[in-house]
């Protein structure tokens, strides 16, 4: 009897092994060629008060002391932590679990007496339970105090324009 050795085709486990490693291949070049376009999503997230201040954003001139806001100026602190925002765009209203949260603030007057201006209350489970809410609302800071050695707004109010997550159209928060 003679040995014949046959050539040999793939067999199917090999074909398909051969199709997996050049799929990871090509999807994995993709993910690493828009690696560029997924290191600014977390910068261009929103922040709380306190990170808006402490990095100024990618497209912005960085912040100098001529543009900082005077001592004088009250702000507010993020859930009583750290040195005070002036004009904050966020303020975390509920800072045991950050389930209430006040956004997209434009601040039609603020100074050292107090401020006001207008935002949207975001609400996580907002009625009993729900999928998370927004509200329009009117916001006016008030109460400065000296908060570790620094003049801070210790109160905001909040009114509801429309809608309310919790049948008041009228609601007062401490931040400091």
């Amino acid at each position: 009897m003679a040995d014949r050795v046959a050539p040999r085709r793939p067999g199917m486990r090999t074909a398909l092994a051969i199709f997996a490693a050049v799929t990871v291949l090509a999807l994995g070049g993709v993910w690493f060629s828009q690696a560029e376009d997924r290191s600014g999503t977390v910068a261009d997230a929103p922040k709380t008060a306190a990170a808006q201040k402490a990095h100024p954003a990618r497209d912005t001139p960085e912040a100098t002391p001529e543009t900082l806001a005077p001592r004088e100026m009250p702000g507010v602190r993020e859930c009583g932590v750290g040195r005070p925002v002036v004009e904050p765009k966020i303020i975390t209203l509920n800072c045991s679990n950050a389930g209430v949260v006040a956004s997209d603030i434009k601040w039609d007057s603020f100074s050292a007496d107090g401020a006001d201006g207008s935002g949207v209350v975001l609400v996580s489970g907002a009625a009993g339970g729900g999928s998370p809410a927004s509200f329009p609302a009117r916001l006016r800071l008030y109460d400065v105090t000296k908060v570790d050695g620094m003049m801070a707004f210790t109160g905001i109010e909040v009114s509801y324009t429309g809608a309310t997550p919790h049948a008041k159209a009228k609601e007062v928060y401490t931040i400091a």
